[in-house]
């Protein structure tokens, strides 16, 4: 019989990557038996988090928790909290059939916890063979916590989301792999919403949606290094859905690799919303036969919905593309569509160098801006711009735009 150690650890000044003396209070619980599973890791996670100072829970080497959806909650005494994954952690393939249409479960989510670190080798391996679940479960939920470090995991294979980040303020991520087949529906890698000062950096997503999404209540977002693909790009949105309003701003995205995505640098706005989008900067991306590569779509829908025409939109402005270049699969690999009656304003397109084997053009609707030359395939619409009038990333920065997030 194969077991799981689940170790508890505390101290004050303890040093936790990789001191297994400082455990005590091991549980043993046998391996399969997802209630027990369960339950064993939540008291761990209970006793850590009414400790005062430095806490951790660690999930071992070589060790497998099968899970139902379980919630870490806070506040907690703790001020310094961390939750080692070395081992795996596997959704329960028996709750699946019981999720359905249950909206927003977490098969792991942490809640309300401020000073919450979650790192280390191990995987969260979800069960994303079962693709045509409503409302499939995301696998991780970090929701209303702050100052919060994520490095290190994979997480493999998710029925939904792979990680929501809501309601949070101060949040570094770091060193992950999340992979799912590029024909799974909504399995985002990472989705951000009504959170700031987010980093999210030097990582491998591949899904069968987007890798990166920033949704409303957003702001001061910095993406950096990301290999994406497959899947459907780093987006902006969906916004603006159900006539909401939404502010979006000081979303930062550079030095990322596009591999065989659908999508690439997006925005993507629902008809009837409002609010606004601005402050945003794609720079320094590579493409490797992308297929639509730059994208500004005020006209979403995704099929679900009935989306007549509207004059309400949100307001997309100040939106930078810098620095881009790589292979495309499509004959108009740049799509500019905005409402027709709130146009999309300073739109700068500056070094944007697109190949493909079709020939290419771009399209345009009611979009105010400038092209940088050398700017293939040409975008039309756009004004002119002479080298001396470009305004550089640190004029930028001197307006007040934040490249970095603040944690």
């Amino acid at each position: 019989m194969s077991f799981i150690i689940l170790c508890f650890a505390t101290s004050a000044s303890a040093h936790f990557m990789g001191d297994s003396s400082l455990h005590s209070g091991v549980k043993a619980v046998t391996a399969g038996d997802a209630n027990g599973d369960t339950q064993a890791l939540l008291d761990a996670w209970n006793k850590a988090c009414a400790t005062p100072g430095f806490s951790a829970v660690t999930v071992e080497a070589e060790r497998t928790l099968i899970l139902d959806p379980i919630s870490f909650e806070g506040p907690c005494k703790s001020t310094n909290i961390h939750f080692q994954v070395l081992g795996d952690i596997i959704e329960a393939p028996s709750y699946l059939s019981t999720v359905s249409g249950m909206g927003n479960i977490h098969w792991v989510k942490f809640h309300g916890i401020d000073g919450l670190t979650i790192n280390g080798a191990g995987q969260i391996m979800g069960q994303g063979t079962n693709q045509k679940i409503k409302n499939a479960p995301q696998a991780l939920g970090i929701l209303n916590c702050n100052n919060v470090i994520l490095n290190g995991l994979k997480i493999v294979n998710g029925s939904g989301k792979h990680i929501s980040i809501v309601e949070c303020i101060g949040v570094h991520i770091s060193q992950l792999t999340i992979t799912a087949p590029g024909d799974s529906p909504n399995t985002d890698g990472i989705h951000i919403e009504r959170s700031q000062h987010v980093e999210i950096l030097s990582s491998t997503i591949g899904t069968g949606d987007d890798c990166i999404s920033i949704g409303r209540g957003s702001s001061d977002v910095n993406i950096s290094h990301i290999n994406c693909g497959p899947g459907h790009g780093i987006s902006i949105g969906s916004l603006g859905d159900d006539n909401s309003e939404v502010a979006v701003e000081q979303i930062h995205v550079s030095f990322c690799n596009f591999y065989n995505t659908m999508y690439a640098a997006r925005i993507k706005t629902w008809q009837g919303g409002s609010g606004f989008a601005r402050n945003i900067i794609f720079e320094n991306l590579n493409f490797t036969n992308v297929d639509q590569a730059i994208t500004i779509d005020q006209y979403y829908c995704n099929g679900h919905h009935n989306c007549g025409n509207q004059t309400a939109a949100v307001k997309v402005s100040d939106v930078h593309f810098v620095g881009v270049q790589g292979s495309t699969t499509a004959d108009v690999p740049i799509y500019l569509a905005c409402s027709q009656t709130v146009a999309c304003t300073g739109i700068v397109l500056d070094n944007v160098q697109l190949k493909s084997e079709k020939k290419m053009t771009s399209y345009c609707l009611n979009v105010q801006g400038n092209v940088a030359d050398p700017v293939i395939p040409e975008v039309t619409c756009l004004v002119i711009k002479l080298p001396s009038q470009r305004r550089s990333l640190g004029d930028l920065i001197q307006c007040g735009f934040s490249v970095h997030g603040l944690l």
